[in-house]
């Protein structure tokens, strides 16, 4: 079947892909996309002239390669294939779902260290980009976070493998809210398939991503605060509150363990935690966190509400694009005001998001939605992000189509 190209992804990594001192680490949640990735990314080289037997694809997830689990068994698999390939051309190494081997890293820099491979590694979990193997790669890698698609992408997916597309970009924007955005739910035409199927993808994590790394004795426990997480996502609590919740409700679970479940949580990808950031003091904020989905669906997957509460959808929506294009984001409080985003880019400065179904319902939504920016006194960039197509600007405020600004990949700032 012919791949869909996420230009988004490839556009930052063709830089590297004869760079034999870099090694490729491309992660996120499971089943985002990321071994279409590397399969584009080798059709690219062959269309470019590569040798294929100067190519080496190993997923350690097929058949063939699942019983390689130990970096001494990947190192003779490497060397088994590579008999073909011309010593004297760059080798491109390319190793999907490398958590599976212990120990992978001390491998993976001699091949760099030899100087002739180019080496891509894929991982579904946070583990793989932890400072110890940030430290164990000894520092030359780059990281490139995939993530489920967007609305751009998901609309454009549809086109290119000739689905539906609703001519009512609202419509659409339902749609792509409760079926989310992991790739192969597009092929799906029935709705209960594609979150069947999304519902696949959270017990695969469950499996694979935590019960594998962590001994979590009461899975009871963990399950209700991962379905009180979900259920909540783009809402602001503490691990106190989080606790006096789970108390309410008949569940006494400790904070520590509170905190242990949220952890993994994070470190599996099925959430993404979101500080508050203190305008006035320049610092980060402890205790209330929000938490956002990595993708929405799980949220429709695991509950059998299908209404589509604007508020925290469009804002996971903007939050995971944000992250996307490699800001950092936190709430923001502004004195007694809070707007919803702060988003920081490595190179342009900040800007301020307050995001939004509607502003044009009436007069006090309007004011309400500003009301936090004009609270802000510098010049950094700022938005109100809605779905309204009749847009206005209000002292210096920008008001966008959050739907079109996706679908034209703009940047804040």
């Amino acid at each position: 079947m012919k791949l869909y190209k996420r230009e988004n992804y490839l556009s930052k990594l063709r830089g590297f892909y004869n760079a034999t001192d870099i090694i490729k680490v491309i992660t996120g949640v499971r089943r985002s996309g990321k071994s279409s990735i590397l399969k584009l990314i080798i059709n690219e080289l062959l269309e470019s002239g590569v040798n294929e037997s100067n190519i080496i694809d190993i997923n350690l997830e097929k058949r063939g390669f699942i019983s390689i689990r130990s970096p001494k068994a990947l190192d003779a698999k490497i060397n088994e294939l590579l008999v073909l390939s011309n010593r004297k051309e760059i080798k491109y190494l390319f190793i999907d779902e490398i958590q599976y081997i212990e120990g992978f890293e001390e491998l993976i820099n001699t091949y760099r260290a030899e100087g002739d491979f180019s080496i891509f590694i894929t991982g579904s979990n946070s583990y793989l980009l932890s400072s110890e193997i940030g430290t164990r790669l000894t520092g030359r890698y780059i990281s490139l976070e995939v993530f489920t698609l967007n609305f751009e992408e998901y609309e454009s997916m549809k086109a290119f493998y000739n689905k539906p597309i609703d001519s009512n970009p609202l419509v659409e924007l339902n749609n792509y809210i409760r079926e989310g955005g992991f790739p192969r739910t597009i092929l799906f035409d029935s709705y209960s398939d594609k979150l069947t199927y999304v519902q696949n993808i959270v017990d695969e994590i469950f499996e694979k991503d935590i019960k594998t790394r962590a001994k979590i004795k009461n899975t009871q426990s963990f399950n209700i605060v991962t379905d009180f997480i979900i259920g909540n996502f783009g809402s602001t609590f503490s691990i106190n509150s989080l606790e006096k919740e789970m108390v309410k409700k008949g569940n006494c679970i400790s904070r520590s363990t509170l905190s242990k479940y949220i952890d993994l949580l994070i470190k599996a990808k099925i959430i993404y935690e979101c500080n508050r950031f203190d305008t006035k003091s320049k610092k980060v904020l402890t205790g209330e966190k929000k938490y956002y989905l990595a993708d929405t669906s799980f949220y429709y997957a695991r509950n059998t509400d299908n209404k589509v509460n604007y508020g925290p959808a469009l804002e996971n929506m903007v939050y995971i694009y944000a992250k996307s294009k490699n800001y950092s984001v936190s709430v923001g409080k502004i004195g007694s005001f809070e707007c919803d985003f702060i988003v920081r880019s490595p190179s342009s400065g900040f800007a301020y998001i307050q995001v939004c179904y509607s502003i044009l319902i009436s007069k006090e939504t309007e004011d309400r939605e500003y009301r936090s920016l004009e609270k802000i006194k510098d010049n950094w960039p700022k938005y109100v992000a809605t779905t309204d197509y009749s847009l206005q600007q209000r002292n210096g405020i920008k008001h966008i189509n959050i739907l079109d600004f996706i679908k034209d990949n703009k940047e804040f700032c």
